[in-house]
């Protein structure tokens, strides 16, 4: 929705939920389509054809597909799994390419991999280093390949190896090491490394590479990957996964060096082609966290070189680049990684004063979004709040409230100007005035929406607005919470002072909060509640006291029963007890539900039922010994 400038008391205020990045985004500047042509082989040859890859029987298929199961069902250890393992390995060696190449045969390989010895391994992953075009490029291989080099972090400096070469000395030529292996491998991609970086599929070989020269695996490959994830990966949501560190040799890191020393080359290329990009800005994440000299360097290459194109009208001309969907996300990278000083002086040179015209741009907005993610200290946050504060509501207007929320991030992490954006957050959604209209903040910022278009008011223009009702208040059903809207409020309840939301919390109705908890995104803010160090107990048990009434359709819910563990596993045991007597009531129906039982199981139901003593001896001793483990953790 489009907003003019605002006015006090202007009413229909629906804030759009936010722009989307992707492909052929409007105002993105790129055709959708790749304009480069495809490079030749090294010898000069024309690229095979896709049906010149070797051909997998349907009998080998079957093979393949009868002991992968096989495996799964066999025992976890012991000699007969391992003679199979080797076994199945060792046809998959002979026919890697093929396997590779085939759709149903790579998901097989990727998934025999995952189980693989550091012998078998190495072999296969030879096997396919020495085609290593036509599997790092095909839409298949590409995923075994991924998934041979993502085998490393479990591997790697395994002493199986010389048990194994002492056993198979003189049955078998000799075989490269692993690190022999992928250092060989990252020479091959080193040697044409812009054809690899801009090819679909090869850039995916190249960034996993560089992951695991690094010793770095991202959020994002390891929430992606499948075919090499353990059963226990498999059970971990993938919101829990972060940037894994692991051990590797000083030539892993030498040859990340050498690699990434690459991208200044061709730096042009980089900044501009949408999928040679991703490679530079999986190797900046990379180089942050194990050479960040390094990363330092490449980043200063990049603002160097960005900066001293044509002149922009209207200032830097790095903003014509901020105004472009690809170089725009390697500049969000840039941001993310750069150390305060340096990004402190970049703002001053190119940022100041623009921040306005970024944050209503549909692509330049995103990285103004990253500048306000990495800001750590009061000196920059300062001028950068001055400059946003008065367009807070017109930044909601045009979509873009993901500028916002970094902005209250900012605050709630720098630790400044924290009532300040609280009092223009409630201007912007008109509830600042009249002071009753506070109490409903918590509905409105979760729905993103302005207090008269929640409770469905027509104002005339220019009068004056009116009171809130508590009656109108409680008979409105929650709207939907958005994904932002629950960042918002999880940010105001880690602010120093969080009173005013917790108090807009309180005055929620039981099926008000019940909703709240019920949703995937509101469940988060509950999470806050019970998590933030700036909510007092006292305040905690306020906001919900409410629930009660509600604990069986919270525990019959799927986020709601999440927020109800948690509510539990910080009870005292009066508080478990109110809880596990209002879900006794109903026990037949929580054992019934796929969510309640659970519950049920967590709480002790049935032994609270017909043990009681036994039940609150058996809580007591748990008090105790959280109470143990908080102090030790508070020492």
């Amino acid at each position: 929705m489009g907003l003019g400038p605002r006015s006090p008391h202007k009413s229909g205020r629906r804030f759009p939920a936010g722009g989307k990045r992707g492909r052929g985004a409007k105002g993105s500047g790129r055709p959708s389509g790749r304009q480069r042509e495809p490079c030749p082989p090294p010898d000069g040859r024309s690229s095979p054809a896709l049906d010149a890859h070797p051909h997998l029987s349907p009998e080998a298929l079957g093979y393949f597909r009868r002991a992968l199961s096989a495996l799964k069902e066999a025992p976890e250890a012991g000699e007969e799994r391992e003679l199979m393992v080797h076994n199945v390995l060792k046809e998959a060696e002979a026919q890697a390419l093929a396997l590779a190449t085939n759709r149903t045969g790579s998901e097989m390989l990727q998934e025999l991999l995952g189980f693989s010895p550091l012998k078998p391994l190495c072999r296969v992953l030879a096997a396919l280093r020495s085609n290593l075009r036509c599997v790092a490029c095909h839409r298949c291989g590409v995923h075994v390949l991924q998934s041979a080099l993502l085998q490393l972090p479990r591997l790697l400096g395994s002493c199986e190896e010389e048990e194994e070469e002492a056993e198979e000395e003189e049955k078998e030529p000799p075989l490269d090491t692993l690190e022999e292996l992928v250092l060989g491998l990252a020479s091959e991609v080193c040697d044409d490394f812009l054809f690899y970086c801009g090819d679909t599929h090869g850039s995916f070989v190249v960034r996993t590479l560089l992951q695991v020269l690094g010793g770095t695996l991202l959020e994002s490959e390891r929430a992606r990957h499948r075919g090499s994830r353990s059963p226990e990966a498999q059970r971990t949501p993938s919101r829990e996964c972060k940037p894994v560190d692991f051990e590797v040799p000083e030539s892993f890191l030498n040859c990340l060096q050498d690699l990434s020393s690459c991208f200044l080359k061709d730096i042009a290329v980089f900044i501009t082609d949408k999928i040679s990009s991703f490679c530079f800005q999986a190797a900046l994440q990379i180089l942050h966290r194990k050479l960040p000299q390094l990363c330092a360097n490449l980043c200063n290459a990049v603002i160097d070189y960005l900066s001293n194109r044509n002149s922009s009208a209207d200032g830097s001309p790095l903003l014509l680049f901020l105004r472009d969907q690809t170089s725009s996300r390697l500049l969000e990278q840039v941001l993310l990684v750069l150390e305060p000083p340096r990004l402190q002086s970049l703002f001053e040179d190119h940022f100041q004063g623009q921040l306005q015209t970024m944050a209503a741009h549909p692509i330049a907005n995103f990285p103004l979004q990253r500048l306000l993610d990495a800001v750590t200290t009061p000196e920059l946050l300062s001028p950068i709040f001055e400059e946003l504060s008065p367009a807070l509501e017109a930044v909601l207007a045009q979509g873009h409230p993901g500028v916002v929320i970094a902005l209250v991030g900012a605050c709630r992490r720098v630790g400044t100007h924290q009532a300040q954006v609280l009092q223009l957050l409630l201007e912007a959604f008109h509830c600042a005035e009249p002071s009753s209209r506070q109490v409903a903040c918590v509905p409105l910022f979760a729905t993103l929406m302005a207090y008269e278009v929640y409770y469905g008011l027509e104002e005339e223009e220019g009068a004056a607005p009116a009171d809130h009702q508590v009656e109108m208040g409680t008979a409105r059903a929650l709207g939907e919470v958005t994904v932002l809207g629950s960042l918002l409020l999880q940010h105001l309840l880690h602010f120093s002072t969080p009173g005013l939301v917790l108090r807009s919390l309180s005055a929620l109705t039981g099926p008000q909060l019940l909703t709240l908890a019920q949703s995937p995104a509101g469940s988060h803010v509950l999470d806050a509640v019970l998590t933030s160090p700036s909510v007092t107990r006292k305040q905690r048990r306020r906001v919900l006291k409410t629930l009660k009434g509600q604990y069986v359709a919270l525990a019959c819910s799927r986020h709601g029963s999440r927020v109800l563990d948690a509510i539990w596993n910080g009870a005292a045991l009066g508080a478990r007890k109110e809880i596990a007597a209002e879900l006794g009531e109903r026990n037949q129906e929580l054992i019934k539900d796929p969510f309640g039982h659970h519950v049920a199981r967590n709480v002790a139901l049935t032994t609270f039922l017909k043990r009681r003593e036994a039940w609150e001896q058996q809580q007591g001793a748990v008090a105790k010994r959280r109470r143990v483990l908080n102090s030790i953790l508070e020492d």
